[in-house]
């Protein structure tokens, strides 16, 4: 996974409808290629789910639009809502886990392991949560940076800080009661889903 900038995917946007192939065209990655098509898909469907870009056309006449909250309440209920449906998301996986090993046949330098059949799917369903999550801070952080409506600032930071505690508190969840081999192999999972302020993994 590489992380990708919010920002810069916007700024490859110029126009007022912007084609998946003109965005392709104009982004380049870390090593100025252009991304993988798929890869690229991927961002701009996060993008979509975090409310900055719509997605309308379909198959090759897909094109996009930047998208911006009308009101503050608009925005605030927004992420509010995507922050209720990852929490769900995640304490649903972390309830059938609870007390039941996720790692089997772990290798001696940590490298090789099987996943348990009991809770490989509702593992791999929390980490899709935690990343969502992650990146909904992330999201947060970077328009907390460029907001000058303070009142919309002081509702992010709140969120900010319910992501935050949240996260720890599944995290102590996850990490209880389980044999330090288990806890190396989940923190570096957890760890591995954490992007910077304003970007996004794919």
């Amino acid at each position: 996974m590489q992380m990708i900038s919010i920002n810069y995917i916007l700024e490859c946007m110029p126009k007022e409808k912007n084609y998946f192939d003109d965005i392709w065209k104009e982004c380049l990655n870390e090593n100025k290629k252009r991304f993988v098509r798929t890869k690229l898909k991927e961002i701009l469907k996060k993008m979509e789910v975090l409310g900055y870009v719509k997605k309308y056309g379909r198959k090759n006449d897909v094109f996009y639009e930047k998208n911006y909250h009308k009101s503050f309440e608009d925005h605030a209920g927004f992420i509010n809502n995507l922050m209720f449906t990852y929490e769900s998301k995640i304490n649903a996986a972390l309830r059938n886990m609870e007390s039941r090993k996720i790692f089997l046949d772990v290798s001696k330098d940590l490298t090789s392991y099987k996943f348990s059949k009991y809770t490989k799917t509702d593992y791999e369903s929390m980490l899709e949560g935690m990343q969502s999550m992650f990146e909904l801070a992330s999201s947060i952080a970077l328009t907390k940076e460029e907001s000058h409506d303070d009142k919309l600032k002081r509702e992010l930071k709140k969120g900010f800080a319910q992501i935050s505690q949240f996260m720890e508190e599944v995290n102590e969840k996850m990490l209880s009661e389980r044999k330090t081999v288990e806890r190396i192999l989940l923190q570096k999972d957890f760890s591995s889903k954490i992007p910077k302020a304003g970007y996004l993994k794919a």
